[in-house]
Formats: structure tokens, sequence, C-alpha cells
């Protein structure tokens, strides 16, 4: 099973505990490489731009956050188990918070 954009998953590096990260990355392009972009997510939510918000409403075991100003390369074989699906609107504040990470 591929991941695909707007779903998160469990990421398992055999150094560190397993989190969940959020794809990034268009369909189209997940096939051909193995490493995609992935938000991490995290348990110290924080009130800031950067930051969204997921809880159980969103497909969560527990409220968290998705970290986009600490976006980075996973290795796609390492991405173990699919946990939720992020609707449309989740998403768009995903871009808005990925936007204002990444802008000059």
């Amino acid at each position: 099973m591929n991941p695909t954009r707007g779903e998160v998953w469990l990421y398992e590096r055999p150094d560190r505990k397993p989190r969940p990260v959020l794809v990034l990355i268009r369909p189209e392009a997940i096939e051909s490489l193995s490493r995609i972009l992935v938000v991490p997510a995290t348990r110290s939510i924080r009130d800031i731009p950067t930051h969204v918000r997921l809880d159980e409403s969103d497909g969560m075991r527990e409220p968290c956050a998705l970290t986009l100003d600490n976006t980075f390369a996973a290795r796609k074989a390492l991405l173990t188990q699919r946990i939720a699906k992020l609707d449309p609107e989740k998403m768009d504040e995903v871009c808005r918070a990925l936007q204002m990470a990444t802008s000059c």
C-alpha cells in the first residue's frame, strides 16, 4: 500500500521511537521516489502559525499538532501503518501553515 497526500502514517526509524507523520507529496510522484516529503506530529501543541492541531475527530488517537517548520524527506519504506486521512479543510489549513513556514 502506497502512502498518498493527506494521509497520516506511522514512521518507524530504527534509531528513534515511532511517530506519526503527514504525507505532503502529490500521488503522481510517490511511486517513483524512495523519499517523500512529510510533516511530523508532536504532543507539544503550541498556538503558532506553523502548527496545525489534530485530534480524535481527524482520526488521531490523542490531540497533537503537525509541525510544518519541521518538514523533512522521509524514507518511504519506513512508513509502516496508515493512521488517518485528513479532510480537504484540514489540508487547506496545513497548506497555509506550510506557506507560513516557508515564506521569506
